[in-house]
Order: C-alpha cells, then sequence, then structure tokens
C-alpha cells in the first residue's frame, strides 16, 4: 500500500501519527510542508473530495494571527488560497492512500482504513 503523509515534523499530532505507521511496520513517504510547501492542485483535489471545511485549521495560532479581513467571509476559494500561502492552516495530519484520503489523526479510523 502506497501512503504518503502531508504535515510539519514538529507537529505532535504528525509525531503520534508517525509512531502509529511505524508501530505497525506501514511505509510511507513524507511532504514537510515547511520544506515543500503546498501545492495548490493537490489542495483542490483534497477539497473536492473531503471539503475545504475539513482541511482548514481554524483553531491554531496561525489563523488567530491572521488579519480579520482574512479570517472572515471563507468559501472555498479563499481557504484554498490561505492554505497555499501558509501550510500550517492545513489540517495535519493529510495522509493520501490508494482508497481515499484522511485528515487529522484518529487511530480508530486509521486502523480501519489502514489496516
Amino acid at each position: 500500500m502506497e501512503i504518503e503523509l502531508y504535515g510539519i515534523p514538529n507537529c505532535d499530532t504528525v509525531k503520534k501519527a508517525r509512531a502509529w505507521l511505524a508501530e505497525r511496520g506501514l511505509a510511507y513517504g513524507f511532504h514537510d510542508y515547511k520544506k515543500e510547501g503546498a501545492d495548490p492542485e493537490r489542495l483542490a483535489r483534497w477539497a473536492d473530495s473531503v471539503g475545504w471545511e475539513a482541511l482548514l485549521n481554524t483553531r491554531g495560532t496561525t489563523f488567530r494571527k491572521l488579519p480579520e479581513a482574512d479570517r472572515t467571509a471563507i468559501d472555498r476559494e479563499k481557504a484554498l488560497a490561505l492554505m497555499e500561502a501558509y501550510p500550517s492552516l492545513i489540517k495535519r495530519p493529510v495522509v493520501e492512500h490508494p482508497g481515499g484520503l484522511l485528515v487529522g489523526f484518529d487511530p480508530d479510523a486509521w486502523a480501519q482504513t489502514l489496516g
């Protein structure tokens, strides 16, 4: 199974997700948003798959530090532009796997999906 994990290495949730994968011996590729950025086409595909609302992290400090104009009246286009400009706004981790997409780390959902 090909698994690609997207996130930021020092994020605690990403660390938990990586440990979970390692404990199960599941090989995966890792895309570091801080070094590699966020691909706008991939973000658009993810938004089509799970909805931009599921991808946009509005609870983190990055979102809270945005100007008020950026934090209001958010629609799909604006959300995608913000996530591309500030990859820390993307909920973490995001996992692409042959059967689809997982957003966030939920051990039970991951176990059902990834084994």
